[in-house]
């Protein structure tokens, strides 16, 4: 494989420093990001790409061929922001009311540019690149549009790599895992409707808050006592509503929350047994209960071919490589792409000091331009390894 250091994508740093500061002035929510496509789609056809744009809604493919290899991989980024304001006190602090780059997308972005420049320049591969800017991350919607828009029957891939920054590791750090390396997230609805009554005569109805907390407290059995330890599973109750009053009992309460599981068996398991849960409490109190689960996010699952090239490749630019780290709980709209296609999500590390080791979504946090270069440097040197000259 061909030496491509963090070093010698230093010439591109300025350049990717330019576009991750001015996509983080201006970010804009999943599928509106008309502007960050706009500028997405210049600088790869500035950088001698063929351009494809409005790729599921918001999305860019910029396409780069060398040789008369017939393989092809995809790399891909997300370029949406998230309805948070910013508190950050850089002066590349977004100019977008309520809207901020808080998950490091623009670095994502500027990242796989820098890759496509340098690889454009230096057509040290054989075959083809498919470089996939992908809208509407945040809400686990854009990978499924692109896909639905035959993004894969329009531009054929062997298969798909994707990265995220990790605040709180490392600077230029790299860790991912065979298997699941995030988790799925379903979405839940339980809509009580009970008979409400005065307060001071509880008898008279049937109170929807005491189902509901009944309800909240049972739920917390399934990772405690159903699954087994370590599973990585998490059942929250997030949300809380009810019609009651001063002096009156509420007749309905609805409650709402996440479910985040490792593998498709748990999440299943995990639905069947609160809607058992649900029916029970439901009986014992003759009353109605709706139960809804809807996955938004799948488990992203990572293909050990590709995940044992992306740890080589890793390991050839830093000396802090974790090929086997615990699964995320967060999850990534990157799996509908790695379910499609063979594929590895790797995560680099974003640092640990002031903006750089906050929270993902927190807002102060910042993407640290220092590691600009070594996840270009990742992409190129990716390249060079799965597309050989």
């Amino acid at each position: 494989m061909a030496s491509i250091t963090p070093q010698t994508l230093d010439p591109l740093n300025d350049m990717m420093r330019k576009i991750r500061h001015d996509l983080h002035r201006y970010p804009e929510l999943g599928f509106d990001e008309t502007k960050t496509a706009e500028k997405v789609a210049s600088e790869l056809r500035s950088s001698g790409l063929e351009v494809f744009e409005k790729i599921g809604g918001t999305g860019v493919i910029g396409i780069l061929k060398n040789g008369g290899g017939n393989r092809a991989i995809g790399l891909r980024a997300d370029i949406d922001a998230l309805p948070i304001s910013e508190t950050s006190k850089h002066d590349y602090g977004s100019q977008t009311n309520g809207v901020m780059h808080a998950c490091g997308h623009d670095g994502h972005t500027a990242m796989l540019l820098g890759a496509a420049n340098y690889l454009s320049n230096n057509r040290n591969f054989d075959g083809t690149v498919i470089f996939i800017f992908q809208p509407n991350e945040e809400n686990g919607l854009g990978a499924e549009a692109m896909l639905k828009d035959e993004l894969f029957t329009k531009f054929p891939v062997d298969e798909i790599y994707g990265m995220h920054n990790l605040p709180g590791a490392a600077k230029g750090s790299f860790s991912t895992r065979v298997g699941t390396i995030c988790s799925s997230e379903s979405l839940f609805e339980i809509d009580i409707r009970a008979r409400g009554g005065h307060s001071a005569m509880p008898q008279q109805g049937v109170d929807a808050i005491l189902i509901g907390s009944e309800i909240v407290q049972a739920l917390q059995n399934i990772v405690a006592r159903k699954l087994e330890p370590g599973s990585g599973c998490v059942v929250s109750v997030t949300e809380f509503i009810t019609d009651g009053r001063r002096n009156v009992l509420p007749g309905s309460a609805l409650l709402k929350g996440d479910v985040r599981a490792r593998t498709p068996k748990s999440r299943d398991l995990i639905k069947s047994l609160m809607q058992r849960i649900i029916n029970g409490i439901a009986l014992s109190h003759d009353i109605d209960i709706e139960f809804s689960f809807n996955t938004e996010f799948i488990e992203t699952i990572n293909s050990q071919e590709q995940t044992e090239a992306s740890i080589k490749v890793a390991q050839n630019l830093s000396d802090q490589v974790d090929g086997n780290r615990t699964p995320m709980s967060f999850s990534e709209d990157f799996a509908h792409l790695s379910n499609a296609k063979p594929g590895c999500f790797i995560l680099i590390g974003n640092g640990t000091e002031g903006p750089n080791g906050k929270p993902l979504h927190a807002s102060d946090y910042d993407f640290n331009d220092e590691i600009l270069t070594t996840g270009a440097s990742y992409w190129a040197s990716l390249v060079s390894e799965r597309l050989p000259k």
